[in-house]
């Protein structure tokens, strides 16, 4: 089988690259920022949009909702109705314990929306506590999660953190090798990875990839860069503007 399909697009004065893993994936081109369609004639009100999933921004290890404030501005000037952060009461804690709070903090936005699902875009370690909560609430009421700069395999650099969580990320822990039994995504939820290629937090690089999901390395900002880089951003709003068909998870 030829080896997967790559694209370079300049964003934002950014140099990306879409490329996809697994020997499952194939590439797809999607429009970026389309128009919402208007309302049809006779119509009382506009139809559903994108816009009116709630997002919710989970930060990684020792982050804060503060850490995200600037992205959280950024997707509500793109249109966005309600896009949440929070912080984790131990920033530096177990995802285990990360991932109930997520839970606790999307049952609350379900309500205060009425929404039926929200999408998640998760920064480093988020990205791992982001799973664990996908894995223990199967099926959790999630439409798609974007993972920036996540070190789904483990980095080196975890052997100089601390915490639970910098447990956790040490390469071969058992919480990884339980995250990475399952499927990357439960079925049914669309996902994608962004990285930088100079991370000097996620090492090696490679990690911040899963299997079968679509990957975009993006030149050239830092790690904590990712969740301000232009160039990001248009790939995170892309991800999230497509129809769900063409963002299923694995068996999806």
């Amino acid at each position: 089988m030829a080896g997967p399909a790559v694209l370079a697009l300049a964003l934002g004065g950014s140099l990306t690259a879409a490329a996809l893993v697994g020997p499952s994936a194939t590439a797809t081109v999607i429009a970026l920022s389309p128009e919402t369609a208007a309302s049809p004639p006779g119509s009382s009100a506009a139809p559903a949009t994108w816009t009116d999933v709630p997002v919710l921004l989970v930060p990684g290890w020792l982050d804060t909702a503060r850490d995200l404030a600037a992205l959280r501005i950024r997707f509500i000037a793109a249109g966005w109705s309600h896009v949440e952060t929070l912080t984790f009461r131990d920033p530096a804690g177990s995802n285990r314990e990360h991932a109930l709070e997520i839970d606790s903090v999307v049952t609350r936005m379900l309500a205060d929306t009425g929404a039926e699902e929200i999408d998640i875009v998760a920064h480093s370690m988020g990205g791992l506590a982001t799973r664990w909560y996908l894995l223990t609430h199967d099926p959790a009421p999630v439409r798609r999660a974007a993972f920036l700069g996540s070190p789904h395999q483990g980095t080196l650099t975890a052997h100089l953190a601390w915490g639970a969580g910098g447990d956790e990320m040490t390469p071969g822990s058992d919480f990884l090798e339980a995250l990475n039994e399952a499927p990357p995504v439960p079925e049914g939820v669309g996902a994608i990875t962004v990285r930088t290629p100079i991370d000097t937090r996620v090492v090696p690089g490679e990690s911040a990839t899963l299997p079968g999901i679509q990957d975009h390395t993006v030149c050239c900002p830092t790690h904590v860069g990712l969740i301000r880089d232009d160039g990001v951003f248009r790939i995170v709003l892309d991800f999230l503007e497509r129809t769900a068909a063409s963002t299923a998870g694995p068996g999806g």
